[in-house]
């Protein structure tokens, strides 16, 4: 995942789900999980690259 932001040229942070209860409890077993900086959900599982198009 990392690769393919940073190819698109796209900034994140990776954040380990399993080390927040409160994080477990949403996505589950939906990991990974790409979020905008507001912590809205878009995509998971796989990257969907339209989406990385949009939000370019």
């Amino acid at each position: 995942m990392a690769r393919t932001l940073h190819a698109f040229g796209l900034a994140f942070e990776e954040v380990p789900v399993d080390d927040d209860p409160a994080l477990a409890e949403r996505y589950g077993l939906r990991v990974p999980v790409l979020t905008d900086a507001e912590g809205s959900e878009l995509c998971h599982g796989r990257l969907d690259p339209a989406v990385l198009v949009q939000i370019q």
